[in-house]
């Protein structure tokens, strides 16, 4: 379906690997780096079964081929209600956008305070994508109230305490994710950022706040 790649740096010596800049955080948490690497690669459905839901996490570049090669990997698009189409389709990401979006998460999450320190190697890693760490500074997208790497912990089956959330939600690359707290998460909706802030704003006029 599509051909992995080794993201450690060039010339590197020993194994490949792709997700490398994620083993210290699954030795240290494993939840956390296997909701980093799930939200990044695969779309998100429901738990639960229903014809509205539709089918829950598929590799998001599997939504860039057409409905008759997705029938070669057991994807029945047509059998699924049009509406469901139209949200897997939303988002689909090409492999590489998905591995930017796992360093991002990544360097955002060892930026919470209180999370833990990573290996220079991985910080290196990370900063050379991304900037300087800054401890503290990763910040609910939505509300943009600091997080806090306790909020992890949180996490029940379907209702974690931050979710991956994305400023445009049709749009699945590096530039585009953060962290959200979940109820911040569910009140965006499908709205971009920009329409739910204007939407909120709109509410405080009419209720004269």
């Amino acid at each position: 379906m599509v051909q992995r790649k080794c993201f450690l740096p060039k010339d590197h010596s020993g194994k490949c690997s792709e997700f490398h800049f994620l083993s210290h955080l699954h030795t240290v948490k494993s939840s956390v780096s296997n909701k980093i690497r799930r939200d990044s690669t695969h779309t998100t459905g429901a738990a639960w079964k229903s014809s509205d839901a539709g089918p829950n996490r598929i590799f998001r570049w599997a939504m860039l081929l057409s409905d008759e090669e997705l029938l070669e990997y057991g994807l029945d698009m047509s059998a699924l209600k049009p509406g469901v189409q139209l949200k897997l389709r939303e988002k689909a990401a090409d492999y590489d956008s998905c591995i930017e979006v796992a360093i991002k998460l990544t360097y955002l999450t060892y930026n919470m305070a209180g999370a833990p320190t990573p290996p220079d190697e991985i910080k290196n890693y990370l900063e050379a994508h991304h900037g300087s760490f800054d401890l503290g500074s990763t910040k609910c997208e939505i509300c943009q109230e600091p997080l806090n790497f306790a909020l992890f912990n949180e996490a029940k089956v379907g209702r974690a305490a931050i979710e991956t959330c994305h400023l445009n939600p049709r749009i699945h690359n590096a530039q585009n994710v953060g962290f959200g707290h979940r109820e911040c998460n569910i009140a965006q909706g499908n709205k971009t950022l920009e329409e739910f802030y204007a939407w909120i704003d709109g509410i405080l006029k009419r209720a004269s706040l």
